[in-house]
């Protein structure tokens, strides 16, 4: 995903309020960096290697350091995909631009960021004074990590899945949120290991920060919510990482890091082993002139979003955590022009997927502007939408979907 690249990339940390920043007083905090690093060194037993070098960079430099990092990071036709992912999910409108609004949502959002590829610490000079340090301890934090893991070869080994790459950065954000807050709880004589209202209180510090900025409030809430995930509830995981193995859980989530969304929400199954179904796609029929342009993985996280923006956040609530596995893939013919979705989701017992099959049907009805139910039963249904045909079928635990057909689909005999 593009927004998980650019946050890969960039390893940032968000303010909670912007106001001017005394030049000079910022470059005074970087005098702190040794002594926070040699603090961080004696909580997570990670050895320093090397100093961090750090500056000061202009709004503008950080909006076209994201725009140069975006080239290098992927390719115009790989952000031509997801968008086109995105928008068959019905995540984003229509005419939703992702990479110029992903990239004002980081520039609005940073306050700070660690570029693995130069091995070098930015903050930024508009960062409020009462976010200096945290910002600077948080990018310490991944300063140190990078000098024993490789960041960068540990984010690129996690592609293969889009919801495994979430996780992956849950891990790198989680562990650097975990130590920022960490670092300031020993401050005030405390630690989050033995203050779980403490810990609580920094996750919802988090989720609640990034909201006070406009950018963040217009974008669609699949963008708000993969935003905030990997600072908010990586902290939760590697918290209860923490609570288990101590000092050895910041290197064991690297050298062993989660697969899934699921294992970053509900850490027994981290610890279980426990991974993700791989439910068979359904097949387009005719599919002579296709293409297939993206394959890739639905996690927990992303129908948690799908269901709370389709069918409110109580529902999501109840029926996500009974994920199991989900897949998709795009297929695409040139001329005439149409894209298909093949999809399929598999939950844990046969009450919530047909549950889920029941909703995806009004999901389709508030997605499209137009829908034409077709037939219907208890284990089907087809029609046509704004896209073209659909297929929609419920068997066992599994639901799938075939959305955007030419021509009419039945259901196999």
């Amino acid at each position: 995903m593009v927004l998980a690249i650019l946050l890969a990339a960039l390893l940032l940390t968000g303010a909670t309020a912007q106001s001017g920043v005394d030049v000079g007083q910022a470059r005074e905090i970087f005098s702190e960096i040794d002594g926070i690093l040699q603090e961080l060194h004696e909580i997570t037993g990670f050895k320093i290697k090397h100093r961090v070098p750090a500056e000061i960079i202009t709004r503008d430099k950080v909006k076209e350091f994201l725009q140069q990092r975006l080239k290098e990071a992927t390719s115009p036709e790989e952000i031509r995909v997801e968008e086109l992912t995105l928008k068959k999910f019905g995540l984003v409108p229509q005419d939703f631009d992702l990479a110029k609004n992903t990239v004002d949502l980081l520039t609005e959002q940073a306050a700070a960021f660690y570029d693995f590829h130069r091995k070098r610490m930015f903050i930024t000079d508009w960062t409020p004074s009462d976010t200096r340090e945290p910002a600077l301890v948080h990018e310490l934090g991944h300063a140190l990590a990078d000098q024993n893991v490789n960041l960068e070869k540990f984010i690129k080994q996690g592609q293969k899945s889009d919801d495994g790459s979430m996780a992956r950065l849950a891990v790198m954000e989680g562990q650097a949120s975990w130590l920022m807050a960490e670092y300031l709880a020993r401050k005030m004589g405390q630690s989050l290991a033995t203050s779980p209202l403490l810990l609580e209180t920094m996750a919802h510090t988090i989720e609640s920060g990034a909201s006070e900025f406009p950018v963040f409030e217009s974008e669609p809430l699949y963008l708000r919510e993969t935003l905030i995930f990997p600072y908010s509830q990586g902290m939760l995981f590697q918290n209860a990482v923490y609570q288990r193995m101590k000092q050895k859980a910041f290197d064991e989530v690297f050298r062993r890091p989660p697969v899934s969304t699921q294992q970053i929400l509900h850490p027994d199954t981290y610890f279980s082993g426990l991974e993700p179904a791989r439910p068979v796609l359904p097949q387009l029929p005719d599919a002579h002139g296709y293409k297939r342009i993206a394959d890739g993985t639905m996690g927990e996280l992303d129908h948690a979003i799908l269901l709370e923006q389709y069918a409110g956040r109580e529902e999501s609530k109840a029926l996500s955590p009974h994920w199991k596995g989900g897949a998709y893939a795009l297929l695409e013919h040139r001329s005439p022009e149409r894209v298909v979705l093949l999809y399929a989701v598999e939950w844990d017992d046969a009450a919530s997927a047909a549950r889920y099959f029941k909703l995806y049907r009004q999901m389709l009805e508030k997605k499209w502007k137009h829908l034409a139910v077709e037939s219907e039963g208890d284990s089907a249904f087809s029609g046509a939408g704004d896209d073209g045909h659909f297929l929609v079928q419920l068997t066992g635990n599994v639901v799938t979907s075939l959305e955007g057909a030419a021509d009419a689909v039945s259901p196999p005999r």
